[in-house]
C-alpha cells in the first residue's frame, strides 16, 4: 500500500512540475501529423514530435475517460488513438479533438514544451502505473454477437 501511495505521489509531482513550469520559450511552429502526432518546434532550435497516445494520456482536461486508483490518474487502452484536428486557441495553444471524442484539453504552449522536455520520463511512468494495475496500452477487446 505504501509503494502504492508514493507512486501515486510520484506521479502527481511530475504532473504539477509539468503545469507550473512557466519558462517555456517562444513557439517558432505547429503542425498536425493526423491522426499520429503533433510537431512543435519552438524559437531555440529545440523541436518535439508527440504521439497522440501521450498526449491523449496527459491531455489537461479534467475529465477523459479516466480511471482513479488510490487518487491515481491512469488512462488505459489509448495506444491506436487518433487525433481528428487541432483548434487554435487564442495565441496561446491548441484544442486537440481525438478520435475517441475526447475534446475537452486545452494544450498551451508551454504544456507541449513542458511535455515534450518530460516525455520518456512521463512514457516510462505510464507503462510503469498501467502494470501495476493489471491495465494496457491497447484497447480492450470488444465482444462480437458471437459471444453475447
Amino acid at each position: 500500500m505504501l509503494a502504492q501511495f508514493s507512486s501515486s505521489m510520484a506521479m502527481r509531482r511530475a504532473i504539477q512540475r509539468i503545469h507550473t513550469l512557466v519558462d517555456a520559450p517562444h513557439l517558432k511552429s505547429f503542425s498536425l501529423n493526423a491522426p499520429k502526432s503533433v510537431d512543435v518546434e519552438y524559437a531555440n532550435g529545440i523541436k518535439f514530435s508527440l504521439s497522440a497516445e501521450f498526449l491523449r494520456v496527459y491531455s489537461p482536461a479534467a475529465d477523459g475517460k479516466i480511471r482513479s486508483i488510490g487518487g491515481e490518474k491512469v488512462i488505459s487502452g489509448r495506444r491506436h488513438v487518433g487525433i481528428m484536428s487541432a483548434e487554435p486557441v487564442g495565441n496561446y495553444g491548441v484544442r486537440l479533438v481525438f478520435d475517441d471524442l475526447h475534446k475537452t484539453g486545452i494544450y498551451s504552449w508551454d504544456y507541449f514544451y513542458n511535455l515534450g522536455s518530460n516525455k520518456f520520463t512521463l512514457m516510462r511512468d505510464y507503462i510503469k502505473s498501467l502494470k501495476k494495475h493489471g491495465l494496457s496500452r491497447d484497447p480492450s477487446k470488444r465482444k462480437s454477437s458471437k459471444d453475447l
